[in-house]
């Protein structure tokens, strides 16, 4: 295993950690917060970016797409690559693209440039995500130290994706170049930071490298968040549709095929037979679908189809922003008390009830204080638990492939929410022929109802026993 380990063992007094290590998780924190901010700023900026470099609908849409498909079609190599290749040449390797790609987006004035720009932005956070999750797992002990450092991250990474809307809505009040270039400069620090503080490791001894591996399935996972993200346009059922699902299938066929044969496979098999992981994953998958499901639907509503600004769209969703940048201060603790499984099982519960709350009393004049506040505060309650789903999934898994762990976790979450939001998509698209408010909503009512009903998905996530789920803090804790 090549681990480098800046903080002592756990222990049940108070956690104690030098400036370096603070300056260490803050770094990992930064990029992950960008890999967030990233993905959700940009879809306040569309409407200005279609009518000054005068793009169709479909065209904007792989804005999001292009990113998408890049970030969680490579995600499982980019975890593994990290691994093999070493975590801290990967990461400032990764970190370096992505800055670079950000600026070449602020300056290109070509509709086709541009999705190059955010589809390679996709593919560098593809690495740095699974790798600086990795590098957390490896440099801080499992039990109370590594909970405070995943609920500390995972929190960055959601405040990311909430903040993106109202960092959106400021940037693009002064052009919408400046949701492409706000990240450079905080890129490059953060690369500098991470070029002295990220900890120097070594490849692993044994292992090659796994070509037919890395080919068949990045191939296989870019074709299916491809066919994922068109097959709303191109139709379910559409030959299109049908011919590149059978392609995925025979692509992975083919990846197992080469992993059980090879004396060093790209991805351990037998890691996907780890309860743990795979109850995370589906967590994971809930938790993504639904709230970006839901968030799709409230923007094109509250913007669209009542006009709200898209500042006050921002504003208006900040409180769960502010619900997951608070939790920071609280979720490790109750881990390190309760364990991941309850955590997640009464978090999830209550985000559903916020997501019911919202379905139920949403109507064509909504009072903010009165309906949208309380089931606001729900959801974000629910986000409470998403630091726990880290924490599980990366739990009793050996440093050398904490890597491959992070990235089956993040890639679980970013394809699982992509079929989520498709599905979404699909079922709300008569809204596109309604003629007033009330007919939008109507036609929006069953896919809100179907993004409430997604963290049913996870409840069985609750059967983990917590020796299983966290096997130091049984004992050691």
């Amino acid at each position: 295993m090549s681990s480098t380990t800046s903080t002592p063992p756990s222990t049940t007094g108070a956690i104690r950690w030098s400036v370096r290590t603070w300056g260490l998780l803050m770094t990992l924190c930064i990029v992950l917060f960008l890999d967030g901010l990233d993905v959700s700023m940009i879809g306040v900026a569309l409407p200005s970016i279609g009518a000054e470099l005068d793009l169709t609908t479909s065209s904007l849409q792989w804005l999001i797409s292009g990113y998408v498909l890049g970030y969680g079609g490579l995600l499982l190599v980019g975890g593994r690559t990290a691994d093999l290749l070493g975590r801290r040449k990967v990461f400032l390797i990764a970190l370096a693209v992505f800055a670079v790609a950000s600026l070449l987006g602020g300056v290109v004035s070509s509709g086709p440039l541009l999705i190059a720009t955010r589809f390679i932005k996709g593919l560098a956070a593809a690495f740095t995500a699974p790798t600086g999750l990795s590098i957390i797992t490896t440099n801080f002990a499992e039990g109370p130290a590594r909970n405070k450092a995943l609920s500390i991250y995972t929190v960055f990474g959601a405040g990311g994706y909430s903040s993106g809307l109202l960092f959106g809505g400021l940037m693009t009040g002064v052009g919408w170049r400046w949701t492409f270039l706000l990240p450079v400069p905080i890129a490059l620090l953060a690369l500098v930071a991470a070029y002295f503080l990220v900890p120097r490791d070594k490849p692993v001894a044994e292992g090659g490298h796994d070509v037919l591996g890395a080919v068949t399935s990045g191939a296989a996972m870019l074709l299916l968040v491809y066919t994922v993200v068109s097959a709303p346009e191109a139709g379910w059922t559409s030959a299109r549709t049908i011919g590149s699902f059978v392609a995925v299938a025979v692509l992975f066929t083919a990846f197992v095929a080469i992993e059980k044969r090879i004396a060093h496979p790209l991805i351990r098999l037998g890691i996907l037979r780890k309860s743990t992981l795979v109850r995370a994953s589906i967590a994971i998958v809930a938790v993504g679908g639904s709230y970006f499901s839901w968030q799709f639907i409230v923007t094109l509503f509250l913007q669209e189809t009542l006009g709200w600004s898209p500042l006050e769209l921002a504003l208006a969703l900040l409180p769960i922003g502010l619900m997951v940048t608070l939790s920071a201060i609280y979720s490790d603790k109750l881990v390190d008390r309760f364990g991941t499984a309850p955590i997640i099982a009464v978090t999830m519960t209550v985000m559903a009830v916020g997501y019911l709350l919202f379905v139920l009393r949403l109507d064509t004049s909504p009072s903010y204080v009165g309906m949208l506040l309380p089931a606001l505060l729900l959801i974000g309650i629910g986000w409470v638990g998403f630091p726990a789903i880290n924490i599980q999934a990366t739990s009793g898994i050996d440093d050398d492939e904490q890597g491959l762990a992070a990235g089956v976790l993040q890639t679980s979450m970013q394809v699982g929410a992509a079929i989520v939001l498709a599905v979404t998509t699909a079922i709300i698209s008569s809204a596109q022929d309604a003629t007033s408010a009330t007919e939008v909503l109507d036609a929006y009512q069953p896919g809100l109802r179907f993004a409430a009903g997604g963290w049913a998905l996870a409840r069985r996530t609750d059967d983990a026993p917590v020796a299983e789920v966290e096997p130091e803090l049984a004992g050691a804790a």
